[in-house]
Parts: structure tokens; C-alpha cells; sequence
């Protein structure tokens, strides 16, 4: 106390000294008792991250209905499928696995659905050489009305630890007038203090424009509401595929290694969407350096979602070392050109289609920001085709709601 009062007495001396007016906020910033978080000076990232997570999710298939084998038979399946060398690490268990409380206050597993345990079944996922990826919220109750983590952060973080979690997921039900860079900081020092590197995805919805303060707080938040399997629209909470993209595009200067806009997880093969619409949403996500985390059910999916979700041309333009969100460099009504700029100097290119009938889209070089005369090699990433090398503009026919993706390399 002795010691605020000292630093605000200079603060209104500050005021009568200097010329200009001084903010009582900024009296207030001299204070490292009354610094946000995301200010704090001896606050750094926890380093991981430094590419888009991959993954898989059990929400978006499964919802509630989860239990120990759909885990461990979708483990089985990442390790043997091609996943895991494409670059899939997190195996997560979403909502619903709670149990209740013990008489210490550490959280436990629902015995019914995961009746070997937790560390158990971590330890089943590590013997594939993936990762443990677990689920929380912020508030007093999960969104499935399972206990959340608000006042356990500390004694969650270190059950997650003994448990072998390498990802948590922590979302924002329940959590009344609760300030949402408190409550993530809080969780994410107390993830530091466990002594195990666990990524943190938070997922607060975008309501209080994490991009703005969590860099070195989390290593992904969610920008938006959830996803669904529609192209379009708005459903309840949901959003489709194509309204999501507008809402995660513009953040794209916020996002680089180890901090990344998260526009949800895949809906890639669960059957609302063609595949022509499943392809521009995969590549969508991979021109906005997004975590890539599938939501289908990997175990029995077909094979052409196997073949976009193992796309290792359009992986390798998400997981581009320099880390930048591409973003639309041209739109003229339904028609998009997207650019990813690329570690080795060259560009991602996207034509997108969001209209009904077939249309060809040209992507200049100025665009771009390519010199004009700059002979550029072209990768068709999804016939799998070198084009050759061409100079100042690429076109291609692109079907409706379809995309053409590309890789120039000088």
C-alpha cells in the first residue's frame, strides 16, 4: 500500500511539472501494481507454436458423445493414416470428460466415459509419438455443464501436468463479469508454473479482441464464433465457412510465430459441404497461417477427405517458417485473390470463387507486390502439377464456391 501511494504522489507531481496535461491513465501506467497483464514487462511467450498447431479435435464430430475408445481408436488412426507424418501432432479431448471435483479440489475424469484414467490414456497417445491435447473454460461450469477451471486455475494446470497434457484448450462459458485478459493470463501463468509445456488455445470467441493484448499470454485465440458445417451464414452461435473467413481476415498483421488467429477447427468430412467447398476451406485456413485442427472422424473418413486433409502442398504453405497471414489482395464481387508471402521470397497464391457459376480470375503481379517482369516458377498445389515459370500475371478458370491455389517460387 505504503509503496502505491508513493508512486501515485509522483504521478500527480508529473502533472503539476510537466507542460502538457498528463491522463490520469497514465499516472495510473506508472504503477506496475495496476499494469494489465499483457503489459507487463517480465511477461515473454512460452515459445511454442512457432507454426500453426495441427491437430485433431473430438468437438466438432462427436460433441458429448466422447469416451476413451473413440480417443484412442482416433490416435490409432492419426499414427497410421499418414496424418502424423503430414504433420498432425495434438490428439484433444474437448468438453465432457470432467468428472467431479475430489475432496482436495483437483478435477477428475468422468469414470464412466474414461475408465482407465486420463494419464492412462496420455500415455497411450505419447507410445504413438503424438501429443495430449485436454479441454477447460474460464468460467465456473464448462459449456457442457461440466465443472470449469475459475478458481483451480493453479491446481488444474498441475493435474494437466501429471497427466502428460501438452494442449489445453480453455473456453469461456460461465464466466459472468469475469475480465477475459485476467482469466487467461492467470490460467497461462499457471499452465508456466506446472513445469510442462502446454500450448494454450484460448477460446473466448473473439469478444474482447484477444489479437489486441495476448501474444504473450497464449499461443492461439479464437477470433470468432463457432464454426459449422454450412458455407454460409449465421446459425445461433455458429458460423459457416465463407462468413467465417470475412471475420478472421482482416486480423492477419496479428498473427506470426507463436501467436496465431485461430478461425476454429475444420469441419473438413463431416458432410454439410461438397468437396470443392471442403478444398477452398482447407485452403482458406492454410493461406491464414490457422491452426490446422481436424474435426472429423478420422478413423472412417473417406478418401477424398483424406486426400484434402493430407494435402502436403497446401500444409507447407500454413506451416511457412516466416509465418505470415496471407490475406484478399484484389475482390471484385464474388471474385478473390488471395497472397501468402513465403519464406523463400515467393508467394501463395488463392483464386477464390465465392459465386454460383464458373468464373477465371487472373492474379496480377502488382498485386502481389512482385515486380512486373519478375519470372515466377507456378505450382498448382492441388493437381500437384508444376506449371512452369511465368512473368506478371497467372489466371485460371475456378468453379463455384472452388478455389485455385498456387505456389509462385523464384
Amino acid at each position: 500500500m505504503f509503496k502505491n501511494t508513493l508512486t501515485k504522489v509522483a504521478g500527480l507531481a508529473l502533472l503539476l511539472l510537466t507542460a502538457r496535461p498528463v491522463l490520469a491513465q497514465e499516472v495510473l501506467d506508472t504503477d506496475p501494481n495496476t499494469l494489465a497483464p499483457s503489459k507487463d514487462p517480465k511477461r515473454t511467450a512460452n515459445g511454442l507454436a512457432q507454426t500453426p498447431p495441427m491437430g485433431w479435435n473430438s468437438w466438432n464430430k462427436f460433441a458429448c458423445n466422447v469416451n476413451e475408445q473413440t480417443i484412442r481408436a482416433t490416435a490409432d488412426a492419426i499414427a497410421s493414416n499418414g496424418m502424423k507424418q503430414a504433420g498432425y501432432q495434438y490428439v484433444v479431448i474437448d468438453d465432457c470428460w470432467h468428472g467431479p471435483r475430489d475432496v482436495n479440489g483437483f478435477i477428475t475424469e468422468d469414470k464412466t466415459r474414461f475408465p482407465s484414467g486420463l494419464k492412462a490414456l496420455g500415455d497411450y497417445v505419447h507410445a504413438k509419438g503424438l501429443k495430449f491435447g485436454i479441454y477447460s473454460d474460464a468460467g465456473t461450469k464448462t459449456c457442457g455443464g461440466r465443472p470449469g477451471s475459475q478458481g483451480h486455475e493453479y491446481q488444474d494446470a498441475v493435474q494437466y501436468a501429471r497427466w502428460g497434457v501438452d494442449y489445453l484448450k480453455y473456453d469461456w462459458c460461465s464466466t459472468g463479469v469475469r475480465n477475459a485478459e485476467e482469466a487467461y493470463a492467470l490460467m497461462s501463468d499457471a499452465l508456466r508454473a506446472s513445469g510442462r509445456p502446454i500450448l494454450f488455445s484460448m477460446c473466448e470467441w473473439g469478444n474482447s479482441k484477444p489479437w489486441l493484448w495476448a501474444s504473450k499470454i497464449g499461443n492461439m485465440w479464437r477470433t470468432t464464433g463457432d464454426i459449422t458445417d454450412k458455407w454460409k451464414g449465421k446459425y445461433n452461435y455458429s458460423w459457416g465457412v465463407s462468413s467465417i473467413v470475412d471475420m478472421n481476415e482482416p486480423l492477419w498483421p496479428y498473427a506470426g510465430p507463436g501467436h496465431w488467429n485461430d478461425p476454429d477447427m475444420l469441419e473438413v468430412g463431416n458432410g454439410g459441404l461438397s468437396d470443392v467447398e471442403y478444398r477452398a476451406h482447407f485452403s482458406l485456413w492454410a493461406m491464414m497461417a490457422s491452426p490446422l485442427i481436424a474435426g472429423n472422424d478420422v478413423a472412417a473418413m473417406s478418401s477424398a477427405t483424406r486426400d484434402i486433409l493430407l494435402n502436403r502442398d497446401v500444409i507447407a504453405v500454413d506451416q511457412d517458417a516466416l509465418g505470415v497471414q496471407g490475406h484478399r489482395v484484389v475482390r471484385n464481387g464474388d471474385l478473390e485473390v488471395w497472397a501468402k508471402p513465403m519464406a523463400d521470397g515467393g508467394r501463395a497464391v488463392l483464386l477464390w470463387n465465392r459465386g454460383e457459376a464458373p468464373a477465371r480470375i487472373a492474379a496480377d503481379w502488382a498485386a502481389l507486390s512482385l515486380p512486373r517482369k519478375v519470372r515466377m516458377q507456378v505450382r498448382d498445389l492441388w493437381a500437384h502439377k508444376d506449371l512452369g515459370r511465368r512473368a506478371g500475371s497467372y489466371e485460371a478458370e475456378v468453379a463455384p464456391h472452388g478455389v485455385v491455389m498456387v505456389r509462385l517460387t523464384p
